[in-house]
């Protein structure tokens, strides 16, 4: 019987989820409930295996694990991101790599207009005044009639733009690969800094990515923008976002992803009352979890029929 292991499925997820048990209908399962943590124990938990479903994003599937996996031909990616995972090396070793597209791309959306909403109408300094017996009045932006730049048009970009466009802000877009059948004004990105009230990154964290909003970028935004990065951390420079919000350039940032996960207790931007945080959960709705670990079920079964699907590698 053809296996497939789980070897990161830490805080569970799939393993509570109604499609782990269609997996375990057809498949035999190695399921765990724990991070492996060193590559030594995520070799032996993935070894033997021809499928693999990995859940968290921590988990690093390099070369050498796939090399040291005899027999993996497949590796179900719950989630977009594809950052953990050597392609290369998938493609020259002939395992295919798949991901689940768009299932969270609603509620990363949603999640990054309440976070723009937040700073903006810096929401959480405000409730924490009313709940201490003050009684704060102004300071807050309206977005209406702003310019929203956003940097990705994926469907999480895409839709977060509609989502602008609701609320009455001008939108204009940056991509590497411009859409103008989408409909949005596409302009040069020095345009789009400069020229932006608030923008919100939508990239795909790679080594083309990788620092992408740097000092020189940072500089060039518009005095008082606001910054939304719901895709990943390192796609900005930390040192260059922390003085820019320290000296004012940058009026606030909503952050649902940084360069080091958790965030430490100690961190500088747990000190900033213009920053707005979340724990990388802007995908983690009901809806979005079990679309998404349904899909990566999808994945394999596909794999194993011979119709594969949503392959990155």
């Amino acid at each position: 019987m053809r296996v497939v292991a789980v070897p990161d499925d830490a805080p569970v997820v799939l393993g509570l989820s109604p499609s782990f048990a269609r997996l375990r209908s057809a498949y035999a399962v190695r399921h765990f409930d724990s991070l492996p943590g060193a590559e030594d124990v995520l070799v032996e938990r993935v070894r033997g295996a021809e499928a693999m479903v990995n859940i968290r994003s921590s988990t690093k599937i390099t070369r050498r694990v796939m090399e040291r996996c005899a027999g993996l031909r497949m590796v179900s990616i719950w989630g977009t991101g594809t950052d953990n995972v050597d392609l290369d090396a998938a493609r020259e070793l002939g395992i295919r790599v798949t991901n689940t597209p768009a299932v969270s791309a609603t509620s990363i959306a949603e999640h990054t207009l309440a976070l723009m909403l937040a700073v903006a109408r810096r929401i959480p300094l405000i409730d924490g005044r009313v709940r201490a017996g003050e009684w704060p009045r102004g300071g807050m932006v309206q977005l209406h009639g702003k310019t929203l730049g956003v940097i990705g048009l994926g469907e999480i970009g895409r839709r977060f733009a509609r989502l602008g466009e609701a609320i009455g802000m001008r939108v204009v877009t940056w991509t590497m690969h411009p859409k103008p059948e989408l409909g949005f004004a596409h302009v040069a990105l020095d345009e789009l800094l400069a020229g932006s009230d608030v923008v919100s990154l939508h990239l795909r964290l790679s080594e083309q990515t990788r620092g992408f909003l740097g000092a020189e970028r940072i500089a060039a935004m518009k005095r008082g923008a606001i910054l939304v990065n719901t895709a990943r951390g390192p796609i900005v420079e930390e040192e260059a976002l922390l003085e820019a919000l320290e000296t004012g350039h940058l009026a606030g940032a909503g952050l649902d992803v940084f360069d080091i996960e958790p965030l430490p207790p100690d961190h500088a931007l747990t000190r900033m009352a213009n920053v707005v945080l979340s724990p990388h959960a802007a995908g983690i709705t009901p809806e979005a979890l079990e679309a998404g670990l349904a899909l990566a079920v999808d994945n394999v079964l596909a794999h194993f029929a011979g119709a594969p699907r949503n392959v990155v590698a």
